[in-house]
């Protein structure tokens, strides 16, 4: 077989598996005669690309990208990786190692920061929402694999990895140094308002920081709170069944979210009235940053009726992900399902939109040139941030008091 007939094989070949796939994912309204005319189109496209690109194409590279930019088009979650890669994968998945703090989904090909673990190496070094990493140890991010990078990113604690970053508010590349640490959930703070409003600020979910908001809430109740705010601005991480858990603690009755994919029958989740344990009006607020269990919940209390969401539109990624082999050894991790909010949408594809959109005022970040963030001058202990400078705040306390 010469090599012009083996590139075109192997290329066809992979486009077939994964228009096949999409195919697949896209259920039953994809039209097959669509389907194998773009099996045709990027066959003629390979072929082009083989014959009469300026010089020799590495063709491993190009069906390679075409595998992960199909992917990031479906699902900006999903990965493909290969049997080296998968083995790593599988090797480290369960394995509790140090890390920077970095939530990632991939974004034009590289890898976008959904956000920074509140307290983490990242969220400390200025990391945001928007963010793009170019490269990690040296490694571009381009076309690589979601499920790899986070491999990447961990080791052990105190070591530390190198990342390029093209920051929102520092355009020029930089190359910032990120120590690896044990991961420390952000504890839930609360507090009492004026006007005897309750607040809570909730920066990542799990089953200990659920206790936690369930036991600061009762203490508020108890001191004579009226309503409540939940702050889950930049909370993204926590799985959809910490999320289901959060809105419960609110609602007594009715459809929290249900999931369902093209081969997962929908399951509808039930608010279970002996996990409600307050009945005050309550606002949560949302920006870029929350995703996940945190999107269920907001959309869950926004839908129901039973509080507001008040801030900006959430990040979109609420879905059950699992990992299918493939015949060369690796595999590619897809979602198989999606949650969905009570009134029907699609949370990973129509993220959550606040009914009062209230845009989130970040503080400003100045940079030094090796691209490491300068704090700003500490402000005095007796005078504690006041957060109803806050205009997301500010609108959500109006909101309650109408």
């Amino acid at each position: 077989m010469n090599s012009r007939l083996k590139y075109s094989i192997v290329g066809a070949s992979a486009c077939l598996m994964v228009l096949l796939l999409v195919g697949s994912v896209l259920g039953q309204s994809s039209n097959p005669d669509d389907t194998f005319k773009h099996i045709g189109v990027f066959s003629e496209v390979v072929s082009y690309i083989k014959d009469q690109y300026v010089e020799e194409p590495d063709m491993k590279s190009v069906t390679l990208g075409a595998l992960n930019g199909l992917l990031e088009a479906v699902d900006p979650f999903a990965s493909y990786l290969n049997a080296d890669q998968y083995r790593d994968y599988l090797r480290n998945r369960d394995l509790k190692r140090a890390d920077v703090g970095l939530i990632l989904s991939k974004k034009f090909g590289y890898l976008g920061v959904v956000d920074a673990v509140p307290g983490s190496p990242a969220d400390k070094a200025g990391f945001a929402t928007g963010d793009m990493i170019e490269s990690i140890k040296g490694i571009s991010t381009r076309d690589m694999p979601l499920a790899y990078a986070a491999i990447l990113l961990q080791g052990e604690s105190s070591t530390t990895v190198d990342l390029s970053v093209v920051r929102v508010r520092h355009p020029e590349p930089q190359t910032v140094t990120l120590t690896r640490a044990n991961p420390a959930m952000p504890a839930v703070e609360s507090r009492m308002l004026a006007d005897r409003v309750g607040y809570l600020e909730v920066g990542a979910l799990s089953a200990e920081q659920l206790k936690d908001v369930a036991a600061d809430i009762g203490k508020l109740q108890k001191d004579g709170a009226v309503k409540l705010v939940v702050d889950v601005r930049h909370c993204a991480l926590g799985t959809p069944e910490d999320g289901i858990a959060l809105a419960n603690l609110f609602l007594s009755k009715g459809l929290i979210t249900y999931v369902k994919g093209q081969r997962y029958p929908r399951q509808d989740i039930q608010a279970d009235p002996a996990r409600a344990i307050t009945t005050l009006p309550v606002a949560f607020l949302t920006n870029h940053g929350t995703a996940d269990g945190a999107e269920i919940a907001a959309a869950a209390i926004q839908d129901s009726k039973r509080g507001s969401v008040v801030g900006d539109r959430t990040y979109g990624d609420a879905a059950i992900r699992k990992p299918i082999a493939t015949e060369d050894g690796g595999a590619i991790i897809l979602s198989v399902a999606k949650y969905y909010s009570p009134a029907g949408k699609a949370i990973q594809d129509t993220t959550v939109v606040p009914q009062y959109l209230v845009t989130d005022q970040e503080p400003a970040v100045d940079y030094d040139d090796n691209g490491e963030p300068i704090p700003a001058p500490a402000a005095p202990q007796a005078q504690p941030r006041k957060l109803e400078d806050d205009p997301v705040l500010k609108k959500a306390l109006e909101v309650l008091g109408k």
